[in-house]
């Protein structure tokens, strides 16, 4: 799909499976000679698709406390549905626009990435979602992991992946399930790479454009005026949301509140004689957050350190919303059993409960998630406890 604006503007809209997309993206650029080729990704993106092996051992410890985890998210959610049908239609997953780059370094033309930041995207809607619509695309996250079945890959048409490339598609499913977030995911997004293309073209005249074909028509809307672009801005485009006051924040640092309101109450009513009542309060607190962690950690089948790790660090993180106690749990994990990206991308590939705890990634998560689950449980249990001992 070539659709042409101006004279100094080509739009090539490809699937990102199809090896026609592929002859397509290389016949254009040699019959539009353009100054700039531009194509649908970000740094990072452009990184992990020139860089695939490099990526694939990057270690997951490389990407702890940033906004990468985000990008990994996508990443392999796209490569996850990109790959099988790859492997069904014979082309590798980003090939037109592993051509597009290739072939202007060929010519040594320019290269511009013109998509925003995937991570940037992705936090800016799980920002605006509600409870239901994280919970909902969690789930489909999960489902897309375990990949097509070949009744499903037969279902598929490729010519009409040439009217949604894949990135849109899964763009439009989030738009679907979550609402409110399809004006972050679809256009917002078309704006910032109609805007990019612009910049490009002032800066170097010819532009030839390869991106996902169901950008298209909303992009080629922006370029041709019918969407002006006067009004954006790239920086704000390019900002996360300011963090909100949420429910569960609330009841979070509610706990600490009244757990230490007990303790001081006892200090002031009674004097030296609370102070049996305090240890005792403090040691079943102790026990029973540490304990419940460390059984979550366990039944994760986590390493003998980490499963300690989260008896010491629960009964603390659960008096401090900031942390939690499988973060620490996690930490120990990774210490000694360090997951690699590739082991993230053979999610889909897992058939049983063993492939399950062998997968060095989805082991992590669930020492990380049953830790954390087992002092919430450990929180429930203990608070109307120590009421009791306090006050009973």
């Amino acid at each position: 799909m070539k659709i042409k604006i101006g004279n100094n503007i080509l739009l090539v809209g490809t699937a990102h499976i199809s090896k026609d997309s592929v002859d397509e993206v290389r016949s254009a650029i040699n019959e539009f000679k353009p100054n700039v080729v531009a194509v649908e990704l970000c740094k990072r993106r452009y990184q992990t698709l020139l860089e695939k092996e490099k990526w694939e051992n990057t270690p997951i410890t490389s990407f702890l406390q940033t906004d990468k985890a985000f990008l990994i998210l996508a990443q392999t959610f796209l490569a996850s549905i990109q790959k099988k049908l790859g492997e069904e239609f014979g082309s590798e997953p980003g090939s037109e626009m592993l051509t597009a780059i290739e072939e202007a370094k060929k010519q040594n033309l320019k290269i511009e990435l013109v998509d925003r930041d995937i991570s940037v995207t992705l936090r800016r809607a799980w920002k605006k979602m509600g409870i239901r619509e994280k919970i909902r695309l969690i789930w489909e996250f999960i489902k897309a992991m375990v990949g097509y079945d070949e009744e499903e890959l037969e279902e598929i048409d490729l010519k009409e992946l040439m009217k949604e490339d894949v990135m849109s598609a899964m763009m439009k499913e989030f738009s679907e399930f979550a609402p409110s977030v399809s004006h972050v995911l679809i256009d917002e997004r078309n704006k910032y790479i109609a805007k990019k293309i612009l910049d490009a073209k002032e800066k170097h005249g010819k532009v030839l454009v390869v991106v996902g074909a169901g950008h298209v028509k909303g992009i080629k809307e922006h370029l041709e005026g019918e969407k002006p672009l006067d009004d954006v801005d790239i920086r704000e485009l390019e900002q996360l949301p300011k963090k909100r006051i949420s429910v569960a924040k609330v009841f979070a640092y509610s706990i600490p509140v009244l757990f230490f309101s007990l303790i001081l109450y006892l200090i002031i009513t009674r004097g030296p004689a609370a102070l049996a009542d305090i240890g005792n309060i403090f040691l079943w607190w102790f026990l029973i957050n540490g304990s419940l962690s460390a059984l979550g950690a366990l039944l994760a089948r986590g390493h003998p350190l980490s499963i300690i790790t989260a008896f010491l660090a629960a009964p603390f993180t659960s008096l401090n919303p900031a942390v939690a106690a499988g973060w620490f749990a996690g930490i120990v994990e990774l210490k000694f059993r360090t997951p690699k990206i590739k082991d993230f991308q053979k999610l889909r590939e897992i058939k049983s409960l063993r492939d399950f705890f062998n997968n060095s990634f989805t082991r992590l998560l669930m020492v990380v998630a049953f830790a954390n689950i087992g002092s919430t449980i450990g929180t429930v249990i203990a608070i109307p406890y120590i009421l009791k001992l306090g006050l009973g």
